[in-house]
């Protein structure tokens, strides 16, 4: 199991990618950590980071969460994902910060990813949850 932050998709070469071509990238789950085990009123936080391949590239794309009421999981803060993607609009020029996020927020929305969280919350370790790859 790795142990790198989810954030270190930001380090990864960056991934030109039209708009519309968005919708088709397959991403697949790699890794969920709990950073934060909640109890009592502290919620359970951490990161989850999820992969889309294409030949030799990678796309990847991260974000925090938290638990809510028991069973319940969202994203700590929907305007921050982080992703080595840049999208292109029709004009072919990247997407600024804003527009970005919401786009990778369909993507996201799209993803069974609270499923994982939830797995990494009821397995009660701080170490990371793994796809295989």
């Amino acid at each position: 199991m790795s142990t790198n932050p989810a954030w270190i998709v930001y380090a990864w070469p960056r991934i030109l990618c039209a708009v519309e071509a968005l919708s088709g990238l397959q991403f697949a789950h790699l890794s969920t950590q709990v950073l934060v085990a909640g109890a009592g009123r502290r919620p359970s936080s951490g990161q989850t980071l999820w992969l889309s391949r294409s030949g030799e590239s990678a796309a990847g794309v991260a974000w925090d969460w938290v638990s809510q009421p028991p069973g319940m999981v969202a994203l700590a803060d929907p305007m921050a994902l982080v992703s080595n993607i840049q999208l292109l609009n029709e004009d072919g020029e990247v997407l600024a910060p804003m527009e970005l996020a919401l786009e990778l927020n369909g993507v996201v929305h799209g993803l069974p990813w609270q499923d994982q969280v939830q797995r990494a919350l009821q397995s009660g370790l701080k170490a990371p949850v793994t796809s295989p790859a």
